[in-house]
């Protein structure tokens, strides 16, 4: 054999021979044949061998890392997702193994201690994790380590099924962690055709250390949807020895709530603006929160005093220096009467008419709100005071004109209600109806002059007469009182319905004395 051939011969056996060395180094005594697996069922560790990020094999307890670890994408993002909350950045020092040869990293924090342990050989990256506890020995009651097991799995299930979405962040801000609604949520703002993997995608915007803690309070973030829909959560904040732990909560419901406050408060506010009464609101503190712009012309206060909020005795105290209260008697009985306002106005019975120094005429309403508020309405009534009185003068004085005439007056509207009557009417027969003219009706008077005159058909005629609808002419009659006076009895139409009746006294003259005394005679 040449020399050449010999040493390639040579080379190849040494070669396998390195081979199944590496192998009996790489891979534990096969207890069992198992099928697909370099490691058998039983095989006792943590321990995944890759090429490059392309897992090659795994034992059991590797496997089953890998299931429980609620990531999609490949097994090299399933286990860097496990990974980094416990190690920090494992991948980056991880790609730094082909060079060193080997590495050993401990776990961040000290509730459950772990090792990693990676050695690279030919190519091919053993990774090891190793807890403390087995490490140093530790052995565990197996009752309660199966209680430890179904309580995280419990935790695990609960977190996993809950509906806010909850995540960890590291201290540079990176996704380490997230729960199943998380999950979902990111999954569907993915583009067509991306898959969910590592590093696992943030979802909203970073929040600055100082406003994340929770007695901050809660942050009100929005996400945009796919279709420009809009999401709004609650952001919650927790700081530990792993990074951040957040919490978000819906709320939408909350957010749209606030919308329909914000526009009804803005509907209200612009239809007290467009208000004439003047309205004063007062919390149960007796501090003003609400008031429109009629207030600031019926009170000429400024409205920068009333944009301080002064309390109820300030808001009147001010008043009365603007001469925009009734003058009262003393200051002390003063003092008193608006403590009186202030108990009436809260118990709802507070309605008054204030005549002011200066002529106007307001009248005041307070009414109760609810949480022990006071709404005080103030309304400029003035004009209708004026064309009142300027109506009563009108009633007065026509009054005084039908009081002129000699002839006996009563005016009845359409439903026939007694409307006037004059002081002839009174005298002629003996009652005065303005003393209860609201009783006062065309019924109630003819039944009165039935009783004070000899039987006839008139009055009823009179009763047919006032309640006909349409057009009526005038007429008269004649009527006799008991003690023989002889009425004569005028009935006329007036404007809307309504009728005058008129009564004179008949006198009886020389001619007429013989056709009387014949009539009694013959009666």
């Amino acid at each position: 054999m040449e020399m050449p051939t010999l040493l390639a011969a040579l080379s190849a056996a040494l070669m396998a021979s390195g081979i199944g060395i590496l192998a009996l180094w790489v891979l534990p005594p096969r207890k069992g044949a198992v099928t697909n697996s370099i490691f058998s069922e039983t095989e006792v560790g943590t321990l995944l061998l890759f090429d490059g990020e392309t897992l090659i094999d795994s034992t059991p307890d590797g496997r089953a890392l890998l299931a429980i670890t609620r990531t999609t994408g490949s097994a090299w993002d399933k286990l860097m997702a496990y990974l980094t909350p416990r190690f920090g950045d494992p991948e980056a020092q991880l790609a730094q193994v082909a060079a060193e040869g080997a590495l050993e990293l401990a776990s961040l924090g000290h509730v459950h201690p772990m090792l990693l342990r990676a050695d690279y050989r030919n190519g091919i990256t053993k990774i090891e994790l190793i807890d403390a506890a087995e490490a140093d020995k530790i052995s565990t009651d197996p009752l309660s380590q199966r209680a430890i097991l179904e309580e995280v799995t419990l935790l695990r299930d609960a977190v996993a099924a809950a509906p806010m979405l909850a995540w960890r962040e590291d201290d540079r801000g990176e996704v380490i962690w997230a729960n199943g609604a998380y999950l979902l949520q990111a999954c569907a703002l993915l583009t067509d055709g991306k898959e969910l993997g590592w590093p696992l995608p943030k979802l909203f915007p970073a929040i600055p250390p100082e406003e994340a803690s929770l007695e901050k309070g809660e942050q009100r973030v929005g996400l945009t949807l796919p279709k420009d829909k809009q999401a709004w959560f609650n952001i919650s904040s927790k700081h530990s020895e792993q990074g951040w732990l957040r919490y978000a909560v819906p709320a939408d419901a909350a957010v749209q709530a606030e919308a329909s406050l914000r526009d009804f408060m803005q509907t209200l506010t612009k239809t007290f603006a467009q208000l004439p009464i003047g309205l004063a609101i007062f919390d149960s503190s007796r501090k003003l929160q609400l008031f429109n712009p009629a207030l600031l012309d019926l009170t000429h206060l400024p409205v920068e005093f009333l944009s301080m909020r002064p309390s109820l005795m300030a808001f009147l105290n001010s008043m009365r220096d603007k001469k925009m209260l009734p003058e009262p008697k003393d200051f002390r009985s003063w003092r008193r009467e608006l403590t009186d306002m202030e108990n009436a106005a809260a118990s709802g019975q507070y309605e008054e008419t204030w005549n002011l120094p200066d002529g106007q005429t307001y009248k005041v309403i307070g009414r109760p709100h609810p949480n022990g508020a006071v709404a005080l309405m103030f309304e400029d009534i003035s004009s209708e005071m004026l064309r009142t009185r300027r109506f009563r003068a009108d009633l007065d004085l026509g009054q005084s004109v039908i009081d002129q005439v000699e002839d006996a007056i009563a005016v009845f509207d359409q439903g026939g209600q007694l409307v006037m009557s004059n002081s002839a009417y009174a005298g002629l027969w003996g009652h005065d109806p303005s003393e209860w003219i609201e009783e006062s009706n065309l019924r109630k008077l003819t039944t009165h002059w039935r009783s004070v005159s000899a039987p006839t058909a008139l009055w009823a005629e009179v009763e047919e007469y006032v309640s006909t609808i349409g057009d009526r002419a005038p007429w008269q009659a004649e009527s006799r009182f008991l003690d023989g006076r002889l009425v004569s009895c005028k009935f006329s139409p007036l404007a809307a319905g309504a009728t005058l009746a008129q009564f004179r006294i008949q006198h009886v003259t020389q001619v007429d004395r013989p056709k009387l005394a014949a009539k009694k005679h013959s009666a």
